[in-house]
């Protein structure tokens, strides 16, 4: 679907933007599971792409703001997605909004997820942003994963700044054919789905 719909409207995927889409249903559906969703959760979606993803998690979360940098795939997303009423696309740089002006909803536990590769920075600025934060879910190379979730004596920077916040958990790896077009790391790496709790 991803592939045709990139055609029909004559957009190139941006590697500088991260845009690998994931269109695989298994990949997807474990994003979902791993984020342990139910109806009284709203969800901030960091990179919804074309809204693949958007639409798995309507179905389980209360509420979604789904982000995308590139007005392009914005725009498509918002025309995917027409008709759920729990979902709103915003087109906006995650790394320079402020989380309030997203009037995500007061009083409930949200939780940030990003599938969008080589993108974690952006889910940090969530978690920095706010208190409101249950669980982070990210699509990250396996290595990146590995890393933020290493035990003493085996931790680096990276995972003491990553369990600082919260306890991080590798969750399953995601094969390079769920991805389109497939990321240029993918012949040395491959992708994985890692969460972080408050």
């Amino acid at each position: 679907m991803e592939r045709g719909l990139l055609r029909r409207h004559g957009i190139r995927p941006r590697h500088s933007l991260g845009q690998n889409f994931l269109h695989d249903v298994q990949a997807l559906s474990e994003i979902v599971t791993a984020a342990e969703l139910s109806r009284g959760d709203s969800v901030l979606e960091v990179g919804c792409g074309l809204g693949s993803l958007t639409r798995f998690l309507a179905a389980a979360a209360g509420s979604v703001v789904a982000v995308e940098l590139d007005p392009r795939l914005a725009a498509i997303a918002r025309d995917n997605l027409e008709g759920l009423g729990n979902v709103r696309v915003v087109c906006a740089d995650i790394l320079e909004a402020d989380l309030h002006d997203l009037a995500l909803p007061p009083d409930t536990s949200w939780q940030p997820i990003s599938r969008t590769i080589l993108r974690q920075r952006s889910s940090a600025c969530c978690w920095n942003q706010t208190r409101g934060l249950a669980r982070l879910v990210l699509t990250v190379q396996k290595e990146v994963a590995q890393r933020i979730c290493a035990e003493p004596p085996e931790m680096s920077i990276l995972a003491v700044s990553v369990q600082v916040y919260g306890r991080p958990r590798y969750r399953c790896g995601i094969p390079a054919a769920a991805f389109f077009p497939v990321p240029r790391w993918i012949p040395r790496s491959s992708g994985s789905i890692a969460t972080i709790d408050r």
